[in-house]
């Protein structure tokens, strides 16, 4: 039976389907389709004309006046320019290069392949997703291959379509109003132009890799059983150890062969992440159990993958969040990100199936018993966690950088495990991973085994281990202390900065933190003029009232040689539809995009206001 995920992912799946076929197909297929109807219309004007030359010629006979006749039929000048038959005199005439025909036989051809150039890509789309779910070779042949077939897709259609744009733009209105627009011309060439220059500047660019890991490496001599009994086990499993162990306070264990940087150093190699706080609610079985389904992923290779696929993924993801956002490159984006949809599928299914099998070796090597009580207490203890700091989030007042988080969820949990919402909570647990999709909670006990009653999961959690591997790093509590601190300071700071978006200020203190965070801005405009952005509205110099906020439904910002100015859109209805008033912005200049962004910024934090009071 699919799940709702599984029916919001196919729905999700569909939808952009149909958008990347829109986006291959709409602009060829009615330059296709003007084409046709064009060129029918322009074929009958000649053939008018060239029967009323015929029948007015007194000096040719009625069979030369037929042949003359007949010989347009056969070669009207719609095909005269692929027409190998057609006298080459009449041809070269009529296909002039740039020529009239020319550019209608030329547009014809081009929209017809890449309509034909479109149907090839989503069945490659689909060939190549079809072959990310053979294994994992083909995964990764899969991708590298898509990516750069996507890339050359997307540069072609972009150009190919952006031609047919522009080409529409002056021949549609030409051809039925019998006058063109220049602005129209030019607007949709800037567009086309913006489009190719987005499409260059991302695939040159580079992504900044962020590989940073918050937590201290845990020397041997810090550590000497922890280390040898990760070695033992390593050795049991026949696969190398990790070269780093790296302890933080994150609620997840894992382990990755890609480039870290740990408090500043980089580290290469295998390393391996553990959470103290993770180990202090583990025995030492269920934490072994943990450790050995990490090192599972070592012996599997899924950590090479990973780190060989991984950086290739952003850079995908990047340049298609790009596509995004460039305009015309929209015809680009569905496409992309249709193929990117089909192979994360496939991703997903390949890392369900490789922590299926961590498990089951971690279960071989330690119990199945011990994994699937530390499955109980990771998701347990993520869950209180997470909960915990989202109540301190949603508090209405500034919080204090020492915010205890870490004394709250150690006290909490246990009474947390015997209350009333905690079964329900677990039955839809997930177990936290930064790297995988990690499967639910009871499918992963159940593959290994021992699958354990929910009414079970809390006295799991209930009962306190007599000994832990953080016992063995005697460097545990300073490290945890240090980073709880920074922790909870950013946590602080992140709240700090929430409440500016969702104050509506009430006292000064609110008003102050508001400013921090959103102080008045002033443009200069042209002879001293100004116009200010700030929390409450925008604000111009020249007499005119605030603009509220809350008076805003719409903002548009128009370019002119006249003077820029904004359009705003108001709530209150006029005579027909909203009504509308201007800003005016003469000078602004170089500012424009400051002031946009400002505004939009601005703006934005009023409608979370406004949203957060609700």
């Amino acid at each position: 039976m699919a799940t709702k995920s599984d029916a919001a992912l196919r729905q999700e799946l569909l939808k952009v389907l149909l958008y990347a076929a829109l986006a291959l197909f709409l602009i060829p297929a009615l330059t296709y389709g003007f084409v046709r109807y064009a060129n029918h219309d322009r074929d009958a004007d000649v053939l008018r004309s060239v029967e009323t030359k015929a029948y007015a010629d007194n000096t040719a006979s009625s069979e030369e006046k037929e042949e003359f006749i007949s010989f347009y039929r056969k070669h009207p000048p719609s095909q005269v320019c692929g027409d190998r038959v057609a006298a080459q005199g009449y041809r070269e005439d009529m296909c002039e290069t740039f020529g009239t025909a020319w550019q209608f036989y030329t547009m014809q051809r081009t929209a017809l392949w890449t309509l034909v150039g479109g149907v090839v890509l989503l069945v490659a789309i689909g060939a190549l997703g079809g072959l990310a779910f053979v294994n994992r070779q083909w995964q990764y042949a899969s991708f590298v291959v898509g990516w750069r077939l996507m890339t050359l897709a997307g540069a072609a259609e972009v150009v190919l379509q952006g031609v047919m744009g522009v080409w529409l733009s002056f021949w549609v209105t030409a051809f039925f109003a019998q006058k063109y627009y220049i602005k129209l011309i030019a607007v949709v060439g800037l567009l086309v132009l913006a489009g190719v220059a987005v499409l260059v500047t991302k695939i040159f660019q580079r992504v900044p890799s962020n590989n940073n890991v918050d937590g201290e490496c845990i020397a041997e001599a810090d550590a000497p059983l922890l280390w040898r009994r990760i070695r033992h086990m390593a050795t049991r499993l026949k696969t190398a150890p990790p070269d780093h162990i790296v302890a933080g306070i994150d609620t997840n264990f894992f382990v990755t062969e890609a480039p870290l940087t740990v408090g500043g150093k980089p580290l290469k190699g295998r390393s391996l992440f553990v959470s103290i706080p993770l180990l202090r609610v583990l025995s030492v079985p269920e934490a072994d159990a943990v450790l050995g389904h990490e090192l599972a992923h070592f012996r599997g290779g899924d950590t090479r993958a990973s780190a060989q696929l991984g950086p290739k993924l952003t850079q995908y993801d990047h340049y298609v969040h790009g596509m995004q956002e460039g305009g015309f490159t929209l015809v680009v984006y569905y496409f992309m990100r249709l193929y990117r949809m089909v192979f994360q599928i496939a991703l997903s299914r390949d890392s369900r199936e490789r922590e299926y099998k961590a498990d089951r070796t971690a279960a071989k090597l330690i119990s199945a018993q011990a994994i699937s009580q530390s499955l109980v207490k990771i998701a347990a203890y993520d869950n209180y966690r997470s909960s915990t700091e989202r109540a301190l989030f949603e508090r209405d007042h500034r919080l204090d950088n020492t915010l205890g988080i870490a004394a709250a969820v150690a006290q909490g949990l246990r009474p947390y495990a015997a209350s009333i919402d905690f079964v329900d909570d677990m039955r839809t647990a997930h177990i936290p991973h930064p790297f995988d999709s990690h499967p639910p909670l009871a499918q992963r006990m159940k593959q290994v085994g021992h699958p354990l009653d929910p009414d079970d999961y809390g006295a799991i959690v209930l009962e306190v281990p007599k000994t832990t591997w953080a016992d063995d790093i005697t460097t545990a509590d300073a490290i945890e202390q240090r980073l709880w601190a920074a922790y909870e300071q950013q946590f602080a700071r992140n709240h700090e900065q929430s409440l500016a978006y969702r104050y509506e200020p009430a006292n000064e203190q609110e008003r102050q933190l508001v400013l921090k965070y959103f102080p008045p801005v002033v443009f200069q405009l042209k002879n001293g003029a100004t116009v200010e952005v700030n929390y409450s509205g925008i604000a111009p110099s020249d007499g005119e009232p605030l603009v509220e906020w809350d008076a805003v439904k719409a903002l548009q910002y128009n370019a002119s040689s006249f003077g820029d100015s904004l359009t705003v859109t108001l709530n209150e209805k006029g005579v027909i539809g909203s009504k509308t008033l201007k800003v005016k912005l003469h000078g602004l200049g170089k500012q424009k995009d400051q002031f946009n962004a400002v505004v939009g910024h601005y703006w934005q934090r009023h409608q979370i206001m406004r949203r957060s009071a609700e």
